[in-house]
């Protein structure tokens, strides 16, 4: 099932997304919140007579870095033996449709497609073989990062955790299994990266066991597990689009700040 959230006339609801083809998706509105037991109202409108929101709200994002040994080594770095995790605070969330706005203090503003895991239910210590359980599906995430902070701060939080520096969507979807998937990423149309999840060094499993060990995660939390090579640069004006196979298609153009 694919779960939207959005907002239409001034009202914010969760909906599933029904039909197959673009110009002909419609909601079936949600009763209540998808993290617990739900029901389709019946009450449907089409796709097109909204506005997308993030598919969720995360108390946190949980992003895990150099998870792809062709992208560790394109930007000069050791392929890590362990997961290792940095965060993206919640006021960087936007939606499919929303704009990212190009940083003042940086000049050199990065894609990153990913693959997003948004977890249903509040865990700690999570054993390997419960791992699924925890899970609500599975989102598109565009990793922007302005890189040449990230390389003078040496430390990712103004790099990675800026405002609108990390866009979901276009929704979340529950039915999907993510081992090898085809993950792209466009901007103006001119792809940038293609690559697989089975490429990841970690596994989901691994991620989440991993960061189970030190905190709590809630419903609605997000695990971003790391980018395939391809990573570059955005300008103001681009439009760029991330792709995920059994997903879809989330877009967002670059504004100037302010």
């Amino acid at each position: 099932m694919r779960i939207a959230r959005f907002s239409i006339d001034g009202n914010v609801a969760f909906g599933a997304v029904e039909g197959d083809k673009p110009d002909e998706l419609v909601l079936d509105i949600i009763k209540g919140i998808p993290f617990a037991d739900f029901e389709l109202s019946g009450t449907k409108v089409p796709l097109s007579k909204v506005r997308l929101l993030p598919p969720v709200l995360p108390n946190k994002v949980v992003a895990f870095g150099r998870n792809y040994a062709e992208h560790a080594r394109e930007l000069g770095n050791e392929v890590p033996d362990a997961p290792f995790a940095f965060f993206k605070p919640a006021t960087s969330v936007i939606g499919s449709g929303d704009e990212i706005q190009y940083p003042a203090f940086s000049e050199d503003l990065h894609h990153e497609a990913e693959l997003a895991v948004v977890i249903g239910r509040m865990c700690r210590e999570v054993p390997r073989e419960r791992v699924k359980d925890v899970i609500f599906g599975y989102t598109c995430a565009n990793d922007v990062t302005a890189r040449d902070v990230q390389k003078r701060e040496k430390q990712w939080a103004r790099a990675k955790g800026f405002d609108t520096a990390c866009p979901l969507g276009p929704w979340v979807e529950t039915d999907l299994v993510p081992d090898d998937l085809t993950i792209q990423l466009t901007v103006n149309g001119e792809q940038r990266q293609l690559g697989r999840t089975s490429e990841m060094i970690h596994s989901i499993e691994d991620l989440i066991v991993n960061i189970t060990e030190a905190m709590t995660l809630l419903p609605g939390d997000v695990i971003l597990t790391g980018t395939p090579a391809g990573v570059g640069p955005l300008n103001v004006g681009d439009e760029v689009a991330v792709t995920i196979e059994g997903i879809g298609t989330l877009t967002n153009k670059v504004i100037k700040r302010g």
